[in-house]
Protein backbone atom coordinates (compact mmCIF):
# COMPACT_ATOMS: atom_id res chain seq x y z
CA UNK A 1 0.00 0.00 0.00
CA UNK A 2 2.85 2.34 0.87
CA UNK A 3 4.50 1.62 -2.47
CA UNK A 4 1.29 2.46 -4.34
CA UNK A 5 1.03 5.76 -2.47
CA UNK A 6 4.60 6.60 -3.47
CA UNK A 7 3.77 5.93 -7.14
CA UNK A 8 0.74 8.24 -6.97
CA UNK A 9 2.84 10.88 -5.21
CA UNK A 10 5.53 10.65 -7.88
CA UNK A 11 2.95 10.99 -10.66
CA UNK A 12 1.45 14.02 -8.93
CA UNK A 13 4.88 15.64 -8.58
CA UNK A 14 5.71 15.04 -12.25
CA UNK A 15 2.38 16.53 -13.27
CA UNK A 16 2.98 19.59 -11.09
CA UNK A 17 6.43 20.09 -12.60
CA UNK A 18 5.00 19.87 -16.14
CA UNK A 19 2.27 22.37 -15.33
CA UNK A 20 4.83 24.77 -13.88
CA UNK A 21 7.04 24.44 -16.96
CA UNK A 22 4.07 25.18 -19.23
CA UNK A 23 3.13 28.16 -17.08
CA UNK A 24 6.66 29.56 -17.31
CA UNK A 25 6.81 29.07 -21.09
CA UNK A 26 3.49 30.87 -21.52
CA UNK A 27 4.64 33.66 -19.23
CA UNK A 28 7.88 34.06 -21.18
CA UNK A 29 5.99 34.25 -24.49
CA UNK A 30 3.57 36.80 -23.02
CA UNK A 31 6.43 38.96 -21.74
CA UNK A 32 8.22 38.92 -25.11
CA UNK A 33 5.07 39.86 -27.02
CA UNK A 34 4.07 42.56 -24.57
CA UNK A 35 7.44 44.19 -25.16
CA UNK A 36 6.99 43.81 -28.91
CA UNK A 37 3.47 45.30 -28.75
CA UNK A 38 4.70 48.26 -26.70
CA UNK A 39 7.59 48.99 -29.07
CA UNK A 40 5.39 48.63 -32.16
CA UNK A 41 2.81 50.97 -30.62
CA UNK A 42 5.52 53.56 -29.99
CA UNK A 43 6.81 53.25 -33.56
CA UNK A 44 3.31 53.65 -35.02
CA UNK A 45 2.59 56.58 -32.72
CA UNK A 46 5.82 58.31 -33.68
CA UNK A 47 5.06 57.86 -37.37
CA UNK A 48 1.38 58.87 -37.40
CA UNK A 49 0.71 61.04 -34.36
CA UNK A 50 0.74 64.28 -36.36
CA UNK A 51 -1.50 62.87 -39.11
CA UNK A 52 -4.20 61.12 -37.10
CA UNK A 53 -6.30 64.23 -36.29
CA UNK A 54 -6.61 65.37 -39.92
CA UNK A 55 -7.42 61.81 -40.98
CA UNK A 56 -10.07 61.50 -38.27
CA UNK A 57 -8.21 58.44 -37.01
CA UNK A 58 -7.12 56.98 -33.68
CA UNK A 59 -4.29 54.67 -32.66
CA UNK A 60 -5.03 52.39 -29.70
CA UNK A 61 -2.53 50.55 -27.47
CA UNK A 62 -3.96 47.28 -28.83
CA UNK A 63 -2.33 48.30 -32.16
CA UNK A 64 -5.61 49.05 -33.93
CA UNK A 65 -5.87 52.16 -36.10
CA UNK A 66 -9.45 53.37 -36.50
CA UNK A 67 -10.61 55.67 -39.32
CA UNK A 68 -13.70 57.32 -37.89
CA UNK A 69 -14.66 60.31 -40.04
CA UNK A 70 -17.45 58.61 -41.94
CA UNK A 71 -17.95 61.58 -44.24
CA UNK A 72 -14.45 60.91 -45.62
CA UNK A 73 -14.74 57.14 -46.02
CA UNK A 74 -17.80 56.05 -48.03
CA UNK A 75 -21.15 57.43 -49.12
CA UNK A 76 -23.94 56.06 -46.97
CA UNK A 77 -24.85 52.55 -48.07
CA UNK A 78 -22.07 52.45 -50.67
CA UNK A 79 -18.83 50.45 -50.85
CA UNK A 80 -16.77 52.64 -53.20
CA UNK A 81 -13.96 54.58 -51.56
CA UNK A 82 -14.47 58.30 -51.48
CA UNK A 83 -11.67 60.39 -52.98
CA UNK A 84 -10.67 61.68 -49.53
CA UNK A 85 -10.28 58.16 -48.13
CA UNK A 86 -8.30 57.02 -51.15
CA UNK A 87 -5.89 59.91 -50.56
CA UNK A 88 -5.61 59.06 -46.87
CA UNK A 89 -4.90 55.40 -47.59
CA UNK A 90 -2.30 56.30 -50.22
CA UNK A 91 -0.48 58.33 -47.56
CA UNK A 92 -1.04 55.99 -44.63
CA UNK A 93 -0.64 52.47 -45.96
CA UNK A 94 2.89 52.55 -47.46
CA UNK A 95 4.24 54.04 -44.23
CA UNK A 96 2.31 51.49 -42.19
CA UNK A 97 3.67 48.63 -44.29
CA UNK A 98 7.23 49.93 -43.96
CA UNK A 99 6.97 49.69 -40.17
CA UNK A 100 5.17 46.37 -39.77
CA UNK A 101 7.32 44.58 -42.37
CA UNK A 102 10.59 45.83 -40.93
CA UNK A 103 13.06 43.27 -39.58
CA UNK A 104 11.85 44.07 -36.06
CA UNK A 105 8.25 42.93 -36.62
CA UNK A 106 7.36 41.08 -39.81
CA UNK A 107 8.22 37.59 -38.52
CA UNK A 108 6.02 38.08 -35.46
CA UNK A 109 2.87 39.24 -37.27
CA UNK A 110 0.30 36.63 -38.22
CA UNK A 111 -2.37 38.80 -39.76
CA UNK A 112 -3.06 42.36 -40.88
CA UNK A 113 -6.83 42.71 -40.62
CA UNK A 114 -8.86 45.33 -42.44
CA UNK A 115 -12.12 45.45 -40.50
CA UNK A 116 -15.32 47.13 -41.67
CA UNK A 117 -17.87 48.18 -39.07
CA UNK A 118 -21.35 49.68 -39.38
CA UNK A 119 -23.95 51.02 -36.98
CA UNK A 120 -27.08 48.98 -36.24
CA UNK A 121 -29.43 50.87 -38.51
CA UNK A 122 -30.70 50.32 -42.04
CA UNK A 123 -33.44 52.66 -43.19
CA UNK A 124 -35.79 50.19 -44.95
CA UNK A 125 -34.84 46.99 -43.11
CA UNK A 126 -37.79 44.75 -42.22
CA UNK A 127 -36.25 43.67 -38.91
CA UNK A 128 -33.12 43.92 -36.78
CA UNK A 129 -31.88 40.67 -38.34
CA UNK A 130 -32.46 42.07 -41.83
CA UNK A 131 -30.50 45.21 -40.91
CA UNK A 132 -27.65 43.10 -39.52
CA UNK A 133 -27.42 40.96 -42.68
CA UNK A 134 -27.53 43.97 -44.99
CA UNK A 135 -24.87 45.72 -42.93
CA UNK A 136 -22.77 42.55 -43.05
CA UNK A 137 -22.89 42.58 -46.85
CA UNK A 138 -22.01 46.28 -46.88
CA UNK A 139 -19.13 46.00 -44.40
CA UNK A 140 -17.67 43.04 -46.30
CA UNK A 141 -17.89 44.90 -49.60
CA UNK A 142 -16.19 47.93 -48.07
CA UNK A 143 -13.29 45.95 -46.67
CA UNK A 144 -12.78 44.18 -50.00
CA UNK A 145 -12.73 47.55 -51.77
CA UNK A 146 -10.24 48.89 -49.23
CA UNK A 147 -8.04 45.82 -49.51
CA UNK A 148 -8.03 45.96 -53.31
CA UNK A 149 -7.05 49.62 -53.24
CA UNK A 150 -4.16 49.36 -50.77
CA UNK A 151 -2.84 46.17 -52.34
CA UNK A 152 -2.73 47.94 -55.69
CA UNK A 153 -0.64 50.86 -54.44
CA UNK A 154 2.64 51.00 -56.32
CA UNK A 155 4.46 52.08 -53.15
CA UNK A 156 3.83 48.69 -51.48
CA UNK A 157 4.62 46.53 -54.49
CA UNK A 158 7.92 45.45 -52.99
CA UNK A 159 5.99 43.83 -50.10
CA UNK A 160 3.12 42.37 -52.13
CA UNK A 161 4.03 38.67 -51.53
CA UNK A 162 4.13 39.27 -47.77
CA UNK A 163 0.90 41.26 -47.85
CA UNK A 164 -0.94 38.59 -49.82
CA UNK A 165 -0.10 36.04 -47.14
CA UNK A 166 -1.04 38.32 -44.23
CA UNK A 167 -3.62 40.90 -45.35
CA UNK A 168 -7.32 40.00 -44.86
CA UNK A 169 -10.67 41.76 -45.30
CA UNK A 170 -13.20 41.27 -42.51
CA UNK A 171 -16.70 42.72 -42.58
CA UNK A 172 -18.23 42.67 -39.10
CA UNK A 173 -21.54 44.48 -39.63
CA UNK A 174 -22.74 46.04 -36.35
CA UNK A 175 -21.33 43.30 -34.12
CA UNK A 176 -18.87 45.66 -32.40
CA UNK A 177 -20.61 49.02 -31.98
CA UNK A 178 -18.97 51.96 -30.24
CA UNK A 179 -21.00 52.80 -27.14
CA UNK A 180 -21.48 56.04 -25.28
CA UNK A 181 -21.09 56.30 -21.51
CA UNK A 182 -24.85 55.74 -21.10
CA UNK A 183 -24.66 52.47 -23.03
CA UNK A 184 -26.32 53.80 -26.20
CA UNK A 185 -24.66 53.37 -29.56
CA UNK A 186 -22.50 56.13 -30.99
CA UNK A 187 -23.65 55.64 -34.57
CA UNK A 188 -21.07 57.94 -36.14
CA UNK A 189 -18.12 56.24 -34.47
CA UNK A 190 -19.58 52.79 -35.07
CA UNK A 191 -19.31 53.38 -38.83
CA UNK A 192 -15.56 52.95 -39.24
CA UNK A 193 -12.69 51.09 -40.85
CA UNK A 194 -9.96 49.59 -38.69
CA UNK A 195 -6.52 48.20 -39.40
CA UNK A 196 -5.62 45.59 -36.78
CA UNK A 197 -2.55 43.45 -36.19
CA UNK A 198 -2.50 39.93 -34.81
CA UNK A 199 0.85 38.66 -33.60
CA UNK A 200 1.73 34.97 -33.40
CA UNK A 201 1.75 35.06 -29.58
CA UNK A 202 -1.60 33.24 -29.56
CA UNK A 203 -0.38 30.47 -31.86
CA UNK A 204 2.79 30.01 -29.81
CA UNK A 205 0.79 29.71 -26.59
CA UNK A 206 -1.58 27.24 -28.29
CA UNK A 207 1.44 25.19 -29.40
CA UNK A 208 2.76 25.09 -25.81
CA UNK A 209 -0.62 23.93 -24.51
CA UNK A 210 -0.88 21.34 -27.29
CA UNK A 211 2.56 19.98 -26.47
CA UNK A 212 1.50 19.67 -22.85
CA UNK A 213 -1.71 17.81 -23.66
CA UNK A 214 0.08 15.43 -26.04
CA UNK A 215 2.67 14.53 -23.42
CA UNK A 216 0.06 13.67 -20.78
Amino acid sequence: MGGLMMVFLLIALVFMVMVELERRKIHDVAVVYERLRTQLYEDLKREFEADLPRWGAELSPDLSIRFLRTELLFDRGKAELKEDFSAILADFFPRYVRIITSDSYRNDINEVRIEGHTDRGWSDASSEDDAYVRNMELSQARTRTTLAYVLGLEAVGYRKPWLKSHLTANGLSSSKPVLLANGKEDSDRSRRVEFRLRTDAESRIEAILREGSESE
